[in-house]
């Protein structure tokens, strides 16, 4: 059965920074991720995971790593923006194009951002590439 997506769907960032900051949230990172914040910033990867990061339960007893939030839940690198845009973790360069995301076209349309079905037409195999380059860059897990 063909995806419902196959014909692209529409969204331009509004650069609101809605998904970035005051509520609870999780950006779950590959080891990829790590090493492009570690790079842009200038630190090595183990002090990235030290200094930015959290384990987050996850079903099944194994955790999964995280950015941090700040105390008001905006994400640790948001500051008037995102001060690691150029790196950001694949969830973040990746969104809305998410399996949890365009699982239905309900899904999609349920979706809370007001880049969501709006400007420019994301084709097909763009979304099936989002999805894909997740596969290929896993989020970090260990069993505490």
């Amino acid at each position: 059965m063909e995806a419902f997506y196959s014909r692209g769907l529409r969204f331009s960032c509004r650069r609101c920074s809605d998904c970035c900051r005051h509520e609870p949230g999780v950006v779950f990172l590959s080891g990829n991720d790590v090493r492009l914040l570690a790079e842009e910033v200038k630190m090595k990867y183990t002090d990235i995971v030290e200094n930015y990061c959290r384990w987050v339960p996850v079903p099944g007893g194994d955790e999964q790593l995280s950015l941090k939030e700040k105390s008001n839940f905006d994400c640790i690198f948001w500051d008037r923006g995102c001060t690691v845009y150029k790196s950001r973790p694949l969830q973040c360069r990746t969104f809305p194009f998410w399996e949890s995301t365009v699982f239905s076209r309900q899904t999609w349309e349920s979706l809370a951002c007001p880049g969501a079905g709006k400007g420019e037409l994301r084709s097909g195999d763009y979304i099936t590439a989002c999805l894909e380059q997740r596969k290929a860059e896993p989020v970090l897990q260990r069993r505490p």
